[in-house]
Order: structure tokens, then sequence, then C-alpha cells
């Protein structure tokens, strides 16, 4: 895989560097994690088949989103998925571990309702714990020139 390099060493990165990168992975798994309890709330499914749907979509939207902004900055379509790969990966493991056990962890949370403010309560708890574990491992990756600092280079 690629790897850029960014300026400096681990101790130039920013905790502001590490939040945008964390609030982008979050707004990939979050809108991934959503549907994906949505969908399998809604269909009377169980714990396990709704977590590996809102695990799968999380993954799905995490890495478009990256593949979105570096198709824009012109990178063809097979660099644009090996970056996406290389950036991501770890940060969106890293988040929906975390989410999925507090959701899980959470008591009722996985059989609440659509309507129930447990249901969304716990998912909102959920991503805030995720971003909040992710944050500081992405700072890490960050500051080791990997993550999101391999696409920054793409960014405008």
């Amino acid at each position: 895989m690629p790897r850029l390099p960014i300026r400096g060493t681990r101790r130039n990165v920013t905790w502001g560097m590490a939040a945008s990168a964390t609030l982008h992975c979050l707004t990939g798994c979050a809108i991934g994690e959503v549907l994906g309890m949505v969908i399998g709330t809604a269909l009377g499914w169980s714990t396990v088949p709704t977590i590996v749907l809102a695990v799968a979509l999380a993954f799905f939207f995490g890495y478009a989103l990256t593949l979105v902004g570096l198709r824009r900055a012109g990178v063809n379509w097979r660099m644009a998925v090996r970056l996406a790969l290389a950036a991501d990966t770890l940060s969106i493991v890293v988040m929906e571990i975390v989410d999925n056990a507090v959701m899980v962890a959470v008591p009722g949370a996985m059989d609440a309702g659509l309507a129930s403010g447990l249901f969304w309560g716990a998912l909102a708890f959920a991503l805030l714990v995720a971003f909040l574990v992710t944050w500081p491992v992405n700072k890490w990756i960050i500051g080791r020139g990997k993550g999101h600092a391999v696409v920054h280079a793409y960014h405008h």
C-alpha cells in the first residue's frame, strides 16, 4: 500500500487532525450502522444478523465516502480503492467493534423497536463512545504516516 509522508512526526499530529479523520470515519460508519440497525430491527431480525448487516454497511459507506473524494480528485479507480482500504480499514474496524459492543451491552437496546427512545439513545451513545475510542487510534495512525495521512495529499 502507498505510504505518503506527512509533515513532521507523530508529535506534530494535532488532536484536531485526528478528530477530523475520526469524524470522516464516524460519518460513513454511522450511515451504515443506522441503516443496518433500522433494517434489521424493522425486519425483526435477531442481534447477530442485524449486527452483520450494520457492520457490512458501515464498511461500505465508510469506504464509499473516501472513494468519492479520491475520484473527485482525479484518482483512478484502482488506486482509489487501494488508498481507501489503506486509509480507512483500521479506523472502521475499531469503530465497529466499539460501537457494536456498546449496543449489545446496553440492556434491551438490540430488541427495542424503532419508535423506542432506548434504541436511538443507545445507538447515539454507542457512536459517541466509538468516536472517543477511535480518535486517539487515528491520531496514532496518522502520526505514522498511515490512515487518513495516506489520502490527505489528495484533498483540495
